[in-house]
């Protein structure tokens, strides 16, 4: 019993500190150190055996957020250092903008608002796949996409809940989380995407995309008549302008985001195996081959090459933001998983006659409740997903779809929070209150989340 209070009351403290906007990773690895020195005084086994313990308690602790720091930041913390600067690189030449632009194109012909909005919401999910950043999409989104929704006849509380709901699965090989899924299940990135995330992730997209077409619809219809909404809530309010390389950008520009997704798509187990593609490989390949192109159009061989300084300054970025955030919820969660308590919990709820099920669900709620007061899906993913395999063998179920709802309900809870940064930015360029996206967004979201529950259910 007291291993679970150990749990409990590190949770909590965790979410308080970081519900009170402290600074996310330390927040994380003061509670996870703190949990790892509880544990190692109160109980009789070593925190670390083997050639990597230090024979010493208190040295024990600090080792683990050593050795965790040194095998993530080679292994995939690298995978996620890459992806960042190749998606600063493609921010930097214009390739972003110019992608995002020539999306948004076709749907400035369409007369119906609310299907110019779902096609929007289509567009979200599908560009994430190549942006995995759901605030940089959602800030390239919101001066691109947002004025043609409002402009098609919709709340500008309509337009920013689409922005704001459309990264919030994370679909694809790019985005942080996906590789940790992918690492832990030891399966290529490719894979885990196709046969495991999108094999759940549709239906979930299907409800989504149902319920905010009716839902936006309604609130917009309701809010009208009740004098909540205004005519001026339906026009196009001023918003920042893109930077001018981006405006500039050639459309064709937008093929260089796609380039290491064809690559790894196509050089995987799932094509053709005659050709081993790692994640890094491919976005070195795609960065050359766009400065090379870019260079040539540019005719400017000195400020060609300085513009791979932003691939350097992204990888750089994302290792403070996203691969130290890793390691410390990682330190966190060995603190969760060394005090006992998730064993005991396990345990218990395996004695019970759903077994398995019942245990997935415990994990399921955990993480949509982390992800929501948290305001970070991955911090919520990032803290409790490596214990996964463990519990996955313990009560026989497949480890691979129980982790991939864990990640996709972690981003469906986000884009619930009123203190995600996603949310904080699309309110701060949209004029709006969070609340009043969060009340747009927290509907889909419920169902988005009920979706993917039950369809995982059905496969694990």
């Amino acid at each position: 019993m007291l291993s679970i209070c150990i749990v409990i009351a590190s949770i909590a403290a965790a979410a308080y500190l970081i519900f009170k906007k402290y600074y996310a990773p330390g927040a994380l690895l003061f509670v996870g150190l703190i949990t790892l020195g509880v544990v190692a005084c109160i109980s009789p086994d070593p925190l670390i055996t083997g050639k990597k313990a230090t024979h010493l308690a208190a040295l024990d602790v600090i080792q683990i957020f050593t050795n965790l720091l040194q095998t993530r930041t080679a292994g995939l913390g690298m995978n996620i250092m890459a992806i960042a600067g190749f998606t600063y690189f493609m921010d930097q030449i214009g390739a972003s903008g110019a992608l995002v632009r020539l999306s948004v194109k076709p749907l400035k012909l369409i007369k119906a608002p609310y299907i110019v909005m779902t096609l929007g919401f289509i567009l979200s999910l599908i560009l994430n796949v190549f942006i995995p950043s759901a605030a940089g999409l959602a800030l390239l989104l919101m001066v691109s996409l947002y004025p043609v929704m409002v402009m098609g006849g919709i709340s500008r509380q309509s337009a920013a809940a689409t922005i704001l709901v459309g990264g919030c699965c994370c679909f694809g090989p790019s985005g942080g989380n996906n590789l940790l899924a992918a690492d832990l299940t030891k399966m290529h990135v490719m894979d885990f995407f196709l046969n495991v995330q999108w094999t759940i992730g549709w239906v979930a997209v299907i409800a989504m995309l149902v319920a905010h077409f009716f839902i936006q619809r309604w609130f917009d219809k309701r809010d009208l008549a009740k004098g909540i909404l205004t005519k001026e809530d339906f026009e196009v309010p001023q918003l920042t302008k893109e930077d001018a390389k981006a405006e500039n950008a050639p459309l064709w520009y937008a093929l260089f985001p796609l380039i290491p997704v064809i690559l790894l798509f196509v050089f995987s187990p799932l094509m053709y195996k005659g050709i081993r593609m790692e994640v890094v490989t491919a976005l070195l390949v795609s960065t050359f081959v766009a400065l090379i192109l870019d260079g040539i159009r540019r005719m400017n061989l000195k400020e060609s090459i300085g513009t791979i300084k932003t691939f350097a300054q992204g990888m750089g970025k994302v290792f403070t933001s996203t691969v130290f955030l890793i390691v410390c919820a990682e330190v966190f969660a060995a603190g969760l998983t060394k005090s006992g308590g998730i064993a005991e919990i396990i345990n218990s709820v395996s004695g019970m006659q759903a077994g398995g099920y019942a245990v997935f669900t415990v994990m399921f709620l955990i993480v949509v409740g982390s992800a929501f007061v948290m305001g970070s899906g991955n911090a919520a993913f990032f803290s409790f997903a490596p214990m996964i395999p463990d519990i996955a063998a313990k009560v026989g179920l497949n480890a691979a779809f129980m982790i991939s709802p864990l990640q996709l309900a972690s981003g469906m809870a986000r884009s619930s929070s009123p203190i995600a940064g996603v949310t904080i930015a699309i309110a701060g360029l949209s004029g709006l209150n969070p609340f009043d996206l969060i009340r747009r967004s927290i509907p889909v979201m419920v169902i988005a989340i009920i979706a993917t529950y039950l369809r995982s259910l059905m496969l694990i």
